[in-house]
């Protein structure tokens, strides 16, 4: 399915019954751009997570971010003897509550993902959503609030690396 379909059925099922009828997972199956990020959350073991209950937030990188990766850095971290690494990396990517564009102030803050050693400074300025990580390189979000029975997804286009805490004006 084509995410314009996927966000228009999200909508009428929430308009119907108050509740999207999709987990973060299905959605993110159903979608076709996040077959990297599918392959990482199951090679980490998170696949019963993104499924299950819960209140998530997830920073949904698109397959075009993972390739944007240097040569290799997406085969190294699927490799069983990099689980640890894969999984701070994905978690990295998730806060434990629902977060939508909404709800985040105009400026900059600090959102603390799962993986709690690490911040993001996520930024709404000029009608766009931007997230910086521990490289200080920007994420731009490029689908916000879609809808899922167990939280929201925020499309991004790049992945976000764990680290030291970044720069947050």
């Amino acid at each position: 399915m084509k995410m314009k379909t996927l966000i228009a059925a999200a909508a009428m099922a929430a308009t119907a019954t108050g509740a999207s009828a999709a987990s973060i997972a299905q959605i993110a199956s159903e979608d076709g751009r996040f077959g990297t990020l599918l392959a990482a959350v199951e090679a980490a073991g998170l696949t019963d997570t993104l499924a299950g209950p819960g209140n998530f937030t997830v920073f949904a990188p698109l397959d075009d971010a993972f390739a944007a990766l240097p040569d290799g850095t997406v085969e190294t971290l699927l490799q069983p003897e990099n689980k640890g690494q894969l999984t701070d990396v994905l978690l990295y990517h998730v806060d434990d509550r629902v977060l939508t564009s909404g709800q985040i102030p105009a400026g900059s803050i600090y959102v603390k993902p799962i993986l709690e050693t690490a911040r993001l400074c996520v930024t709404k300025a000029g009608g766009g959503v931007t997230i910086a990580d521990s490289t200080d390189a920007v994420a731009n979000v490029v689908v916000a609030d879609i809808r899922a029975d167990n939280g929201v997804i925020h499309v991004v286009d790049k992945v976000l690396l764990p680290g030291a805490r970044p720069a947050c004006h």
